[in-house]
């Protein structure tokens, strides 16, 4: 080209030549240009950064793009300037390495996020502007958190969402992924994003309708029933929970004869909660005919109950959800019989066997082996009714010999019995329980309390540590109710927790070193509830006073109150000490 140069060569070529020569590199695709003193590779990137000033030189511009709208506003008040200051610290802690069980005597920042989260959004306020990407990138990373941090975050955190693809879970997390649902009373445009939302939408919508007007719900489900998908139709159903009444009765007789297995399910599950509805009758006389009382089978004071399972699952037993097929292992006949009693109402037994009370029904033996079975059946009945009363006769007194109760089939359903109670007396039993059984088994049980734990069921738990760790063993096998002692004792308790955070004198047969794990785990115990109250404090929640400042039973420190009583402290001298065992959690274990 006769009169150009470098410069001018390199504005010609095309700039797709250029890339393909730079992808294929030199020595297998000559450069289309060429710069005297210069190497091919050299001269390629000239090249390429003199057709990049073109290009961009060259470019118009574009019409400007119409601003994001602004964030709804958020009426809450900002925490305060410590607590904020206090969050910034949470949401920056990152947790250390694992370190074989052994945690140090330093609180755990992250752990109390959570309780954070929780305090400040009791007492109404909002979340910081500026920390609104950490605590959203907090959520992302632990959906534990995401309930609690956008109830905080509020409305910024979904105008963030839509502009941030990592925060999309906002959007999903939110009812209506974060849309507006019309007013109830709006009955058109209630109409019309029923028949035209999204899935969100709709499932969003009919919960608003349904803790507003239950029938007014009811009926516009109704109206797109037989369309919906059966997965569609299983979501909906659930939403009948809230306000579930005799009124729904209809509609959940029609739906027992769903296409869909688990809709007729959900269905039966519904009815059997009403203890008038026609399927509660159909279920507590299919019962009844399978437990009665022989009297003469029993003592002439006690009378036994006897068992006759059905032998068939017939239609109608299908129809009112009992699944015909038992899980591998278990029998047709002893699988049948439970979901029956399950699904009766518990209000039919007293009646049906003699005018006895639950806790003398549940008394009873049972003839043939099928107490377990029986007794089982019954805990759930009593889980999905709510029913107190029957939840108190099957956990059966929390100290007895017999650490699963006399109903009581497992751990899980003794904890799921004590949710039925009301929390005063569940933290009272489970005091009981920890005083009579120690705490290899009370994990669990400690879950369903209220937090925080009242104070003799606080009192209860620091006990039976200290008692561990005066028999000697490792700390880590309580790691799980030491952290959850961390977050829920009360934090007006760590005044008397302080003596336990010195090294005590170890017996000959303790583990080596033991005692000064112990120290260490108190010390992180004490340390992470007065940051609990400093916490509270900065979010304004007053301070309770204990009403016994005194320490924690210890070696040689009588204690006035009887030992095993509910609701009572223990002395490390009148219980006995928790031995190492097969049977304890091991280290790192809850």
């Amino acid at each position: 080209m006769t009169g150009t140069t470098p410069l001018d060569e390199a504005a010609a070529t095309p700039w797709e030549e250029l890339v393909t020569a730079a992808l294929l590199g030199t020595d297998r695709r000559t450069p289309p240009v060429r710069t005297p003193g210069k190497d091919a590779p050299a001269a390629l990137l000239d090249a390429a950064a003199v057709q990049t000033v073109r290009r961009r030189a060259g470019l118009r511009p574009a019409p400007a793009a119409a601003p994001p709208e602004l964030a709804a506003e958020d009426p809450r008040p900002i925490v305060p300037p410590t607590a904020r200051r206090r969050l910034a610290t949470l949401l920056t802690d990152h947790p250390g390495a694992g370190s074989g069980g052994r945690r140090g005597a330093v609180p755990d920042l992250m752990e109390l996020l959570p309780q954070w989260l929780a305090l400040a959004n009791e007492r109404g306020f909002a979340a910081p502007p500026e920390l609104l990407p950490a605590l959203l990138n907090a959520a992302r990373g632990r959906t534990d958190l995401r309930p609690q941090a956008l109830a905080f975050a509020g409305p910024r955190a979904l105008w963030l969402a839509r502009l941030n693809p990592d925060w999309k879970f906002a959007l999903r997390s939110t009812p209506g992924g974060g849309v507006a649902l019309p007013a109830p009373e709006e009955t058109a445009r209630v109409r019309q994003l029923w028949e035209e939302g999204l899935f969100a939408e709709r499932v969003a919508l009919l919960a608003s309708v349904r803790a507003h007007d239950a029938a007014a719900a009811r009926d516009l489900l109704a109206t797109t029933w037989g369309t919906e998908r059966a997965e569609d139709r299983l979501m909906f159903l659930d939403s009948l929970r809230t306000g579930l009444c005799a009124a729904d009765e209809p509609f959940l007789e029609q739906a027992l004869a769903d296409r869909s297995r688990n809709v007729r399910a959900t269905a039966a599950e519904l009815l059997s909660a009403l203890p008038s509805s026609a399927l509660a009758a159909r279920m507590a006389d299919r019962a009844a005919s399978c437990v009665a009382i022989d009297h003469a089978n029993g003592t002439k004071s006690t009378p036994t109950l006897t068992v006759e399972a059905p032998h068939e699952c017939d239609a109608g037993m299908e129809r009112d959800g009992v699944v015909p097929k038992p899980p591998a292992g278990r029998g047709e006949r002893s699988w049948w019989l439970g979901q029956l009693v399950e699904a009766t109402p518990l209000s039919c037994w007293p009646s049906r066997l003699g005018g006895r009370a639950p806790a003398d029904i549940v008394a009873l033996p049972v003839a043939d082996d099928w107490r377990s079975e029986l007794h089982a059946a019954w805990c759930r009945a009593a889980v999905r009714q709510r029913d107190a009363t029957w939840s108190r006769a099957l956990l059966g007194a929390p100290a007895s010999p017999d650490a699963a109760g006399p109903g009581a089939a497992s751990l899980a359903e003794r904890a799921k019995l004590l949710a039925s109670l009301p929390t005063g007396e569940r933290a009272d039993w489970v005091a009981g329980f920890i005083a009579a059984h120690g705490l290899s088994e009370a994990f669990q049980l400690l879950g369903v309390c209220a937090v925080p734990w009242s104070e003799p069921l606080g009192r209860a738990v620091v006990d039976a540590l200290n008692i561990a760790r005066d028999a000697g063993s490792y700390p880590w096998s309580f790691s799980g109710v030491m952290g959850l002692a961390e977050r829920c004792l009360d934090p007006a308790e760590a005044v008397r927790l302080d003596v336990l955070t010195a090294i005590p004198d170890e017996p000959e047969d303790a583990s080596p070193g033991a005692g000064g794990y112990w120290s260490e785990a108190f010390q992180r115990l004490v340390s992470t509830l007065r940051l609990r109250a400093a916490m509270r404090a900065e979010l304004g929640v007053e301070p309770r006073t204990p009403r016994d400042t005194a320490p924690a039973a210890g070696p040689g420190t009588p204690e006035q109150t009887a030992p095993g009583t509910p609701g009572q402290a223990i002395s490390a001298s009148a219980a006995p000490p928790i031995p190492e065992s097969p049977g304890q959690a091991k280290p790192g274990a809850p």
